[in-house]
């Protein structure tokens, strides 16, 4: 690819940045990526894009399947690596809940780029260096608050990690350091809260203030932050969305709690239709499609991330409306009705007195059946069930069971099973 001159190209000032971002991300790649060499094969003798539409028109998609393909083929780190391996200095990888995990390495400069993306996050959040944030999370292969660690020590603040404990030895180093931000998944902070009152400990007590929260949808469902927020005393809950494969993409938008500001200058963003691929109008549904602009060591060019979204504009940022709404994958068609995962935890969450459940998908008959196990007595499940057929026009068996009695999860919650 050779590159061209922009004010032949008859862009917009407002276009240009990005623009020039991928004219110079796709420059420098294929020169020496093998992946995206085979990939953008038909464009290599043609100049850059000249728009972002050109952009979005010529390149082709990349799907997760493709990587993991690659990596399968290319052992143990697969072929999309734009420098030699000594050029990497950090490994990680996919929590592969929906398929085998990815292994993704990163250069010195990626890293810091994506540590920058988490400093705004943080500032963004209201946190400064009088801060002390516990880290409960493991700190294991995914990439996780790897970042987070790492953004919180260059602002300055006391960076106290959890990995490696209990959630009992979790809750007492948190109220012990007198932590005033907690970093975890949204059913992880339910979890250290009820924890926290089997062990006698009050976490109203402590002084957490903010709970910074990734992994799951809940941060920006508002029933789920409402009752994260009861937990822990009336604390702000802020919510981040990203990937091991992006590093982190979105935060909450100070102005409009509930909604996720993208990081514009770490990414392109484009909204398709997941059937078509074809781009869908502002704040229609559709699935979220990233670019990655400061992560050349291994970079991702039009990634289909299957999350789906409504993108507005919102006083001249992009704004990912009620945040991550599902997945492309995970939605079931229950007797005509499409039910959500993250739809069905908002709803759950709304009833007063609900802990942790369970989901079940019956595909045994010809009519798919839902049924869930919920923690929390009978006239709890019987609120729920109604809840549900009032939303959503459907009927599910409520059962309550044992509290205490369902699993809790540190990362990833894995609330929904299948049978048949």
């Amino acid at each position: 690819m050779s590159s061209i001159d922009l004010g032949a190209s008859g862009c917009s000032e407002t276009a240009a940045e990005p623009l020039r971002a991928l004219q110079d991300l796709l420059g420098s790649i294929v020169k020496s990526n093998c992946f995206y060499q085979g990939k953008l094969a038909e464009y290599v003798d043609q100049p850059l894009p000249r728009s972002l539409d050109d952009f979005s028109a010529r390149v082709p998609l990349t799907t997760k399947a493709e990587l993991v393909a690659d990596q399968a083929a290319n052992p143990p780190y697969g072929s999309n690596l734009s420098c030699s391996l000594t050029g990497y200095t950090r490994c990680h990888q996919t929590s592969g809940t929906t398929g085998n995990p990815i292994r993704w390495l990163d250069t010195a400069e990626s890293w810091s780029a994506m540590t920058d993306d988490w400093t705004e996050i943080f500032k963004a959040a209201g946190i400064s260096r009088e801060d002390r944030i516990f880290f409960a999370f493991s700190f294991g292969p995914f990439l996780g608050f790897w970042l987070a660690f790492e953004a919180a020590g260059r602002l300055g603040c006391l960076a106290i990690p959890g990995g490696g404990m209990s959630s009992a030895q979790r809750v007492r180093v948190l109220l012990e350091h007198s932590c005033t931000v907690l970093c975890c998944t949204p059913s992880y902070a339910l979890h250290l809260a009820e924890t926290s009152r089997t062990l006698g400990l009050d976490p109203t007590q402590g002084r957490v203030r903010l709970l910074v929260v990734a992994g799951e949808p809940g941060g920006s469902i508002p029933s789920v932050r409402k009752q994260i927020s009861a937990a822990w005393n009336g604390a702000r809950v802020f919510d981040h969305h990203g990937m091991t494969e992006t590093g982190p993409v979105t935060y909450e938008n100070p102005k409009s709690p509930g909604d996720l500001l993208i990081l514009e200058r770490s990414f392109f963003v484009e909204v398709i239709d997941p059937l078509t691929t074809r781009p869908v109008i502002e704040g229609q549904l559709g699935e979220l499609v990233l670019t990655t602009l400061r992560r050349f060591g291994s970079p991702l060019i039009r990634y289909r991330t299957g999350d789906l979204v409504l993108r507005r504009h919102f006083q001249g940022h992009q704004v990912l409306e009620g945040g991550i709404l599902g997945r492309v994958d995970d939605m079931v068609v229950v007797r005509g009705v499409n039910v959500y995962p993250s739809a069905l935890d908002a709803l759950i969450r709304k009833v007063e007195g609900t802990a942790e459940y369970r989901v079940t998908v019956d595909r045994r008959a010809s009519l798919i059946e839902l049924s869930i196990e919920l923690e929390g007595d009978t006239s709890v499940a019987l609120a729920v069930a109604q809840c549900v057929q009032y939303s959503l026009a459907l009927r599910v068996t409520v059962v309550p069971v044992i509290h205490g009695s369902l699993p809790r999860f540190e990362l990833k919650a894995r609330r929904w099973q299948t049978i048949g």
